[in-house]
């Protein structure tokens, strides 16, 4: 595989944005399309007041029901939708594509999403466009707001400083911007901190962290509509612990570059848009711990991709998308250990390189008043390919027996090619029927194919514990999916029950071989799976009061095999009651969930330390402005301080065997928060 030709494709877009917009820099139409996705662009309300006191945005998904969180320390939630994970879940950050750095999922995409900022957050289960490609299990989209400046006032900002209890967090953020809403530039940054939290019980969980973070980004539209877009941002994370992880990360430094250029066109528009991510992490086991082997794991990744638009209406009735994106993706991580930190111990990720190219098209009619109907398909050609495959590397610091990643692939897969060719095809068709003002009826059936990922495919770590090898010729993972909604309103009251299957062919599992000398060996293979579930949302307001229920239940089978697939949430229930009057807010927060007993345990060679138990956690918080540019946010999560764990959070190994990561017992947030 020539490894740089995307990538000067990709240079050559970029450069390219300065001349392709002249074609239709005279076309100043301004029709509004019947369907509009955009990247970037959304109302400043949006950053919601709860996000002044939470270190990580992605905790705001926790009030879905149909979403879980999976813990590993303090830092680094990795959001669970439907039951399915890590790369089953997709993360756009303002329409970019951004991969972790570590192995071990130390840093999830999601850990990139702006403190200073705080995004929208959308949670896309269903493929109901194609332009960000197919969604699995989920997609996770934050769209950051743009400034709202008032009539007579050219500059706009806000500084917000805040603390919790319970670990002793300490958070610090602003931004400034100045311009107009015809152009801006805007400067953003934050630093928050905390040590060790502690859980119900009062025992210490491993979680301090420090994170720093500053952007800039900036907007300029033209009279004709023709707009420009810019983004630079640096997030430096320290000293992130990992209870019983064996390691813990003290530096992950996060590199994020975006351009976004549109303009109307006939009746539509286009959209031109590329980025670099460049994420550097470092893992190791004695900075943050006493040791005696020292062990330290360099990883990096690195993302190019541009993506082109075009959305055209005809008639009215008619919504047409039609789009081509290119991707380039480069991992690299290399373990070491010995006295020096000199040996190279597993080539853990061995240059791993993947192209993308990906088309789509698609379309949604309006045949009649209260129908709609809509369809799309694409296709991505992938190439993935591990260019340091060859090399060998020596798990011992004094000596013996040396190994290869692709020795190690052959030997466990007898797999003789590292190189991998994907040719996938996705599609979707959905239909809208609305039969009164206040009932809508959906179905979307969907087929979705997802490549293998970096781990699944080309990690290659050998120690003394055991190994973990991904293997190369797993088969792509064929989604097929259906979903039916209906969704109504009556006076104040709103509803919305959904049920929804999902059909896997060639699922990726991953599953653990315990040895009889007491090590294990992880590996991947394909298996059948099929998952199902049934949601619910029933809601009330009148304005002042207001309540929500929420309902989630996933069924996950491992049809192989016969039995559960690892890491299914259980049965999760949300209540909540709020009160708002005149900018003062309070809401009360019940969380259920159910026991988990369907399991895929460790001791059988699954993922599942246990079953768990069920839980009931009671929180409250609220917002009250104190004077015409101050307000004061606060929260108490855990009110009766107790001692629980997500089923979904991973699984580590301490001295007591295999356990999850209890979660934060109570704690006090709170923060202030000017705005001029």
């Amino acid at each position: 595989m020539v490894k740089h030709d995307l990538a000067r494709c990709i240079s050559l877009i970029v450069a390219g944005c300065a001349i392709a917009p002249l074609a239709h820099a005279q076309n100043e139409t301004q029709d509004a399309l019947l369907i509009r996705v955009t990247e970037g662009q959304s109302a400043e309300s949006a950053r919601l007041s709860e996000a002044a006191i939470q270190t990580e945005p992605v905790q705001r998904l926790s009030s879905d029901a149909s979403v879980s969180l999976s813990r590993m320390g303090g830092r680094g939630l990795d959001p669970v939708i439907r039951g399915q994970n890590e790369d089953r879940v997709e993360v756009l950050l303002d329409g970019m594509r951004v991969e972790g750095a570590c192995p071990s999922r130390m840093d999830p995409p999601t850990s990139r999403l702006s403190t200073a900022l705080a995004p929208v957050l959308e949670v896309r289960t269903s493929n109901r466009t194609l332009r960000w490609g197919p969604i699995a299990g989920g997609q996770v989209v934050a769209t950051t707001a743009a400034p709202e400046f008032a009539d007579d006032n050219r500059t706009t900002g806000h500084l917000t400083l805040g603390g919790a209890d319970n670990g002793e967090g300490k958070l610090v953020n602003g931004s400034v911007a100045a311009g107009s809403k015809d152009a801006f530039i805007r400067l953003a940054g934050g630093y928050d901190e905390a040590d060790d939290y502690e859980d119900g019980d009062g025992n210490e969980v491993r979680s301090s962290y420090e994170n720093t973070e500053g952007r800039v980004d900036g907007a300029w539209t033209a009279d004709n509509g023709f707009y420009i877009k810019g983004l630079v941002s640096r997030q430096e994370e320290r000293d992130v612990k990992f209870p019983g992880r064996g390691m813990d990360a003290p530096k992950t430094d996060t590199d994020l570059y975006r351009l976004e250029l549109g303009a109307p066109v006939a009746n539509g528009g286009w959209n031109l848009m590329a980025w670099q991510a460049d994420v550097d992490h470092v893992m190791d086991n004695f900075s943050l711990r006493e040791s005696p082997m020292k062990m330290q794991t360099n990883s990096e990744t690195r993302t190019q991709g541009a993506r082109l638009v075009l959305d055209q209406t005809i008639n009215f009735t008619k919504d047409i998308a039609i789009g081509v994106d290119v991707e380039s993706n480069e991992w690299d991580a290399t373990m070491y250990n010995g006295m020096n930190l000199t040996n190279e111990a597993s080539l853990m990720w061995p240059g791993v390189e993947r192209d993308r190219v990906g088309v789509f098209v698609e379309a949604f009619h309006q045949i009649r008043i209260n129908t709609r109907l809509g369809a799309g398909i694409r296709y991505d050609r992938i190439a993935m390919d591990a260019t340091r495959a060859e090399q060998t590397f020596t798990p011992s610091p004094m000596g013996g027996m040396s190994f290869s990643p692709s020795a190690l692939y052959a030997s466990e897969y007898g797999a003789t090619d590292a190189e991998a060719n994907d040719d996938n095809v996705s599609g979707f068709v959905t239909g809208e029927w609305r039969f009164s003002p206040r009932q809508t009826f959906e179905v979307t059936a969907s087929h979705s194919v997802r490549s293998p990922s970096v781990n699944e495919r080309y990690v290659a770590q050998k120690t003394m514990k055991g190994s973990w090898v991904g293997n190369p010729d797993l088969e792509t993972e064929k989604h097929y999916k259906l979903e039916a909604s209906l969704s109504g309103r009556e006076g104040d009251w709103t509803w919305r029950p959904a049920v929804w299957v999902d059909q896997v062919d060639d699922y990726v599992y991953r599953f653990d071989i315990r040895n009889a000398n007491g090590t294990t060996d992880t590996r991947y293979t394909n298996i059948d799976a099929r998952l199902l579930g049934v949601e619910g949302q029933l809601g009330w307001s009148n304005g002042t009061w207001s309540t929500n229920s929420k309902l989630a239940s996933v069924r996950g089978e491992n049809r192989d095999a016969d039995k559960a697939l690892p890491r299914i949430p259980p049965i999760q229930f949300i209540q909540t009651l709020g009160w708002h009057h005149q900018g003062h807010t309070l809401e009360a927060e019940w969380q259920l969930a159910r026991r988990q007993d369907r399991v895929d345990l460790v001791a059988d060679g699954g993922l599942d330390p246990s079953t768990s138990p069920g839980y009931g956690v009671f929180n409250l918080s609220g917002t009250h402005p104190l004077m015409a540019n101050l307000s004061l946010t606060w929260a108490v999560d855990n009110v009766f301080d107790k001692t629980w764990a997500s089923h979904v959070s991973k699984d580590n190994l301490g001295d007591g065997g295999v356990f999850r990561v209890n979660e934060p017992g109570r704690t006090l947030r709170a923060a202030l928060t000017a705005r001029w």
